[in-house]
């Protein structure tokens, strides 16, 4: 993952300090010691994703960091995380030379990932729905992934989590589509209904 973020970011700017400074400062945010799932390992299977669907995508490096900055900023405690994120990223994509066309396209998707409605611009709903791909993994999967965002939001007694995560639940159950394009409509809703509505059962 090192790798693809020097590769990407190379293409803006020759400044490897610069560079350097950014991916460790990425590292080290997404490698803090409460965060079970919103990690490194969330990033690269996002990259993955993003990679398999490059084909689908318009601008494939914009997505790259959008992904790279979406959870940068990330506190189980407060609601503005995406905005916080989506305007950090602004503060280092500049050092790194992006046009400010391409840095607010940065930052119009990593704010579109808070509320996960469909949008007009067709990479943004693929940003949308590779974040929340991991609604219709497996069901081993997906019940490894519930334990990892209840251990991040430990801080909170059980009965209060489990009052926010329902919530969470419905809102994803009553949309008519969670995932907006056709590819991870297809193949990921229906495994991602059943992984909700068991969860919510056993809630």
């Amino acid at each position: 993952m090192k790798s693809r973020w020097h590769t990407l970011a190379s293409s803006y700017s020759s400044d490897q300090e610069l560079i350097d400074g950014l991916w460790q400062e990425i590292e080290e945010q997404y490698s803090g010691r409460k965060r079970h799932y919103h990690n490194l390992n969330h990033l690269e299977y996002m990259i993955d994703k993003a990679l398999e669907h490059q084909a689908y995508l318009g601008d494939l490096n914009t997505v790259l960091f959008s992904i790279f900055y979406h959870d940068i900023v990330y506190n189980v405690k407060r609601q503005d995380n995406e905005q916080k994120s989506a305007d950090l990223a602004k503060e280092r994509l500049v050092k790194l030379g992006l046009p400010d066309d391409q840095i607010a396209r940065c930052q119009m998707q990593i704010i579109a990932t808070k509320e996960h409605h469909s949008q007009e611009d067709s990479d943004t709903n693929y940003l949308v729905d590779i974040d929340l791909a991991i609604l219709g993994e497996d069901a081993e999967t997906y019940e490894s992934y519930t334990q990892m965002i209840r251990k991040e939001y430990a801080i909170f007694p059980m009965f209060l989590y489990k009052a926010g995560r329902k919530k969470i639940l419905r809102h994803f159950l009553e949309m008519d589509h969670i995932f907006k394009t056709d590819w991870f409509h297809k193949n990921y809703e229906p495994q991602a209904r059943e992984n909700l509505k068991a969860e919510l059962a056993v809630l």
